[in-house]
């Protein structure tokens, strides 16, 4: 192994990437620019969405409530709701999305209120669908109120306390500190898209450095070159690592200063901070509680990182190094996100905690682990076994690579 030839190589690798026009978007122009864009283009959209959901009428439509006027013309001076005359079958207006929701109101229901006999008031909506479910929420709560309202007249018209259907209250308190909270919320999430953007970071120079130079004809004369190919492969990988590492400091930076730069325009400026003040005065009373995460526990979310990169490189240039074109390359790698996705995603289910035996489950552990050092809680024991086995891991893929690397059959694969 000789370094001034490792790095000569990382360098010429280096100079070469950044030439290329997909090394150069996948690695500087996605991170910084498309990622932000993306994420606060979604965030925008989806924040416009609901307010404007939230901000319409509820359209719904009154089934019977002939006997009920009084009922009926509350709802409808109800400035939340507005109602429909059906037009044909109500439950097909109603999964057809033309109205929210339909409101069946039993026949004598003013009567039975007045008497003290229970009936039900039915709703007919669209399970799972966004504005329905909130016409659901807003008809609930018209329908609870006039239950509370009503209570309280007939206590009042015994002589009975307005209280007297409520002997206690139940108040919830926190017990976590707020790193606790915090690293519970955005823990398991943070690793996830961490892995992620480390992956796609690899993938393209690790495809272009193997396939890609096979395609232009350029291997061969690398070859020829009086290096080593141990050496030829480790400069190779350093420059993948190095790439799967710039495109995760690249999206984080970026992320970062968009956060800081836009957050005025996502709060709605001075009306919402002045929404936010009277909300918190209006709450003086709760004391505020912001959940946070462990400044200490980012940097250890970088220390894991760091083999995890190592690992993807060395897997990435195995199997871009078998195939014999770009195009081909693409179609061996494009499938492993799938298999980098789901142990990440299996790390954010409720049961999973971080065990020894889950200490040795790549990407799994690392969600894991993640999710308590951002939390404020360091198992030193588990950390030293998932660093060192996704070293070891990495070390088996590189040594694979090198293996490959040194196979005639696997270079000049026609």
């Amino acid at each position: 192994m000789n370094w001034t030839s490792i790095v000569t190589v990382f360098l010429k690798e280096l100079k070469d990437s950044l030439r290329d026009r997909r090394t150069v978007i996948s690695m500087i122009v996605v991170p910084t620019l498309v990622m932000p864009v993306i994420m606060f283009g979604m965030i925008f959209v989806m924040t416009k969405i609901v307010k404007q959901a939230r901000s319409e009428a509820v359209s719904i439509i009154v089934l019977g409530g002939e006997d009920s006027p009084g009922v009926v013309k509350a709802i409808k001076d109800d400035q939340r709701f507005r109602i429909v005359t059906p037009g044909g079958d109500f439950k097909q207006l109603v999964s057809d999305k033309k109205v929210r929701l339909a409101v069946e109101i039993p026949e004598g229901f003013e009567a039975s209120l007045a008497a003290g006999e229970p009936k039900t008031v039915t709703l007919y909506h669209y399970e799972g669908e966004m504005k329905s479910g909130m016409g659901v929420t807003a008809v609930e709560r018209f329908f609870r109120d006039l239950r509370d309202r009503t209570v309280e007249s007939r206590l009042s018209d015994r002589g009975l306390p307005a209280d007297l259907t409520k002997p206690f209250e139940v108040k919830r308190q926190n017990v976590a500190p707020p790193e606790k909270v915090g690293g519970n919320l955005f823990g398991g999430l943070v690793p996830y898209i961490i892995i992620i953007i480390c992956f796609t970071g690899a993938m393209y120079p690790a495809i272009d450095l193997t396939a890609g130079e096979k395609e232009r004809g350029t291997m061969e004369t690398l070859l020829c070159s009086p290096v080593h190919r141990v050496n030829i492969v480790l400069g190779k990988f350093l420059m993948v690592v190095t790439a799967s590492v710039a495109t995760i400091v690249l999206t984080l930076v970026s992320t970062g200063v968009s956060l800081l730069v836009g957050g005025s325009f996502f709060t709605g400026g001075s009306q919402s901070v002045a929404a936010a003040q009277a909300a918190a005065e209006a709450k003086a009373a709760a004391p505020a509680f912001i959940p946070m995460i462990d400044p200490m526990g980012i940097f250890g979310v970088f220390a894991m990182i760091a083999p995890v990169a190592v690992l993807f490189a060395a897997v990435l240039l195995a199997i871009s190094l078998f195939a014999k074109s770009y195009k081909e390359a693409q179609s061996y790698v494009s499938p492993l996100i799938i298999v980098v996705i789901i142990p990440a995603m299996m790390g954010l289910l409720p049961g999973i905690d971080l065990s020894a035996k889950t200490a040795l489950v790549p990407l799994l552990n690392l969600t894991l682990v993640c999710k308590e050092m951002l939390s404020g809680i360091w198992n030193w024991h588990f950390i030293a076994l998932i660093f060192g086995s996704t070293c070891v891991y990495a070390g088996v893929a590189l040594a694979l690579c090198v293996k490959m690397f040194n196979r005639e059959d696997v270079i000049f694969r026609a």
